[in-house]
């Protein structure tokens, strides 16, 4: 038994060690509101939104990996998901997920999101009321997953993101890592997990948006005055996240189960935080969450999340899971996400 317990310990002190020193590597050299890719920040769980955003010790759902890969090498069998996210001023927000376990090798996952912002109008200094173009942001991500269980109670996982962020005629593309491990204390008990996200190489935009007509000397007259030229836009890094959290079931009985989790979280843009929430889950059909993000953050918008969830079983080891969560964000107004998950086993 103890034997065992040190080979979790050491293996769990690997994998943070390998997590802090990577995770070191993009925070000690940014500052607040220098990243790109913010619609990575984005939590597209409605079940972990409502517990807070507290996420990052959490499994059981393909969703999990967000917040934790490492929770893919708990998937109990295939998991798909699809999220429906009005987030604001009037921005779509679609998230997809499809986990499989593939016997004898471990998990993966396939995720996608999408988001849009809908036409804006073109503004310029001379009309400022619109030049009758109209433009869109698009953000794409695409990843693909990996976890496995390195004993009975140690999961590590991985995940590759290709990135993508265009508005109009200009865009960048990148590559970000997902990482993390998470290791289960006591079985249906306490569970602690730290992952680092948007771990990647810096990016910079480029697209015809960025050309124009340079002169050279206005002063001169006679030379060339429309000499085509680009501006160059400057590198700067992902929005990277570490995370660390702990969770706990309170098992009072088979009908009534409550669980709370806690985050602390260090992004490389912002100041530091936390979240957390707690789950009240019923007769195993019915989740009644609350939660409070962003904690100790100066000056942020909103914080309470609200949601809730109901589980029906098929075919005894299958079901299908719907959840709604409500997310205040202050003078922003707020944010409703709708998620659909089937899983079989």
């Amino acid at each position: 038994m103890k034997k065992e317990l040190y080979k979790n310990i050491k293996i769990v002190s690997a994998c943070l060690f390998i997590i802090l020193f990577f995770a070191g590597q993009n925070f000690a050299q940014n500052k607040t509101g220098t990243t790109i890719g913010q619609f990575l920040k984005i939590e597209p769980s409605s079940r972990v939104v409502g517990l807070g955003n507290a996420g990052a010790s959490l499994s059981g759902e393909i969703s999990n990996i967000f917040y934790n890969p490492a929770s893919l090498g708990r998937l109990q069998g295939t998991d798909v998901q699809f999220t429906f996210n009005k987030w604001l001023a009037d921005i779509t927000y679609n998230y997809m997920a499809a986990g499989f376990i593939v016997d004898g090798v471990g998990s993966f996952a396939l995720v996608g999101t999408l988001l849009n912002s809908g036409e804006i109008d073109v503004r310029t200094v001379e009309k400022p009321l619109g030049t009758g173009e109209r433009y869109t942001v698009n953000d794409l991500a695409l990843g693909l997953g990996y976890g496995l269980m390195l004993t009975d109670r140690v999961s590590v996982g991985i995940q590759i993101n290709y990135i993508n962020e265009t508005i109009w005629h200009s865009s960048l593309s990148t590559f970000g890592l997902n990482f993390g491990v998470q290791y289960q204390v006591e079985p249906n008990g306490l569970t602690i997990g730290a992952s680092v996200s948007n771990f990647g190489t810096r990016s910079a935009y480029e697209g015809r948006d960025l050309y124009l007509n340079y002169d050279f000397d206005p002063n001169k007259y006679g030379d060339n005055d429309k000499i085509p030229a680009e501006l160059k836009t400057d590198y700067f890094n992902l929005p990277t996240l570490f995370r660390a959290g702990v969770s706990y079931w309170f098992d009072f009985d088979d009908d009534y189960k409550l669980l709370v989790a806690v985050d602390a979280v260090h992004p490389n843009d912002n100041d530091q935080y936390l979240n957390l929430g707690g789950e009240l889950n019923l007769l195993k059909i019915i989740s009644i969450r609350a939660g409070y993000r962003n904690l100790f953050i100066p000056d942020a918008e909103g914080g309470l999340v609200l949601g809730g969830g109901v589980q029906t079983n098929f075919n005894e080891s299958n079901n299908i899971r719907f959840d709604y969560a409500y997310a205040d964000y202050g003078r922003l107004t707020d944010t409703h996400r709708i998620t659909l998950s089937v899983g079989f086993k």
